[in-house]
């Protein structure tokens, strides 16, 4: 126990903590984006969600650079 409560005392948390954030957020805009088009991403929206969530903090930027419909 003491061994995680060290490993996570030696993170450097103000360089770490906001870049969780930003990561967070740009997820939550995208999956509220993708969702909102319906069907109008390129591709199939199911794939658009699943590159969103797990691609991590380049999951929704490839989503806006790529998945977005701009007709």
């Amino acid at each position: 126990m003491n061994d995680i409560v060290n490993e996570l005392q030696a993170v450097p948390w103000p360089v770490v903590a906001p870049l969780i954030i930003i990561q967070f957020l740009l997820m939550v805009i995208a999956l509220i984006d993708c969702l909102r088009r319906g069907g109008e991403t390129k591709g199939p929206q199911w794939v658009w969600i699943v590159v969103i969530v797990f691609g991590g903090i380049f999951g929704p930027i490839i989503y806006f650079l790529f998945g977005r419909r701009n007709d």
